[in-house]
């Protein structure tokens, strides 16, 4: 029989216009992460396989460990590494973001990259971590994970954010994460 699939608990409380508070994972590779999050107040957690020290076996580990204790694992990869971001959800991530996202375009080819048929183009990796491993029929399962997959589009540059609302407005893009430039370092004299 299977099993309900693990509710996107972030993913819900921002649909319900509630605020909802994640914890930044760089660098701290315990599968306890999860626990300390719930223990601390948190929602969900942010494992950054882009500019942390994180592989995919670790940040599979954490994910794993988050779903149980109600805590959404969200793993951010590169930005031309989108194989990256399946295989996370395939993994027992909840969601995705995506650095670097400056056009409806490129928006339009991150949202397909993580959502089944008819909505996007990922494919069918075996029975999902959503569902403790015991799926429903993968037709019910592939829309019930369309549902619940949140998909972040970061916003970097003069470009993106001229182009905000266009990637806003782009099914399948659940939320825009601005990132302010960096500070400019003035040239050292030499």
């Amino acid at each position: 029989m299977p099993n309900p699939i693990t509710p996107n608990h972030a993913l819900h409380r921002l649909r319900a216009n509630q605020m909802a508070l994640g914890f930044g994972v760089h660098h701290l590779r315990s599968v306890a992460t999860p626990m300390l999050t719930k223990a601390a107040g948190y929602d969900w957690l942010f494992i950054d396989t882009e500019h942390g020290a994180l592989s995919i076996h670790e940040a599979t580990q954490i994910c794993l460990a988050a779903l149980p204790v109600g805590i959404t694992p969200i793993v951010r990869v590169c930005a031309d590494a989108l194989d990256e971001g399946t295989r996370a959800l395939d993994n027992g991530a909840q969601g995705i973001v995506v650095p670097h996202v400056d056009t409806a375009a490129q928006a339009r080819r991150v949202a397909q990259a993580f959502r089944f048929p008819p909505e996007g183009h990922r494919s069918w990796g075996g029975p999902p971590y959503a569902y403790g491993l015991r799926a429903p029929a993968a037709d019910i399962a592939q829309a019930e994970i369309n549902r619940e997959v949140l998909v972040v589009a970061m916003i970097e540059t003069p470009e993106a954010v001229a182009n905000a609302d266009a990637i806003a407005e782009v099914d399948g893009i659940d939320v825009l994460l601005f990132v302010s430039a960096a500070a400019k370092l003035p040239k050292s004299a030499d």
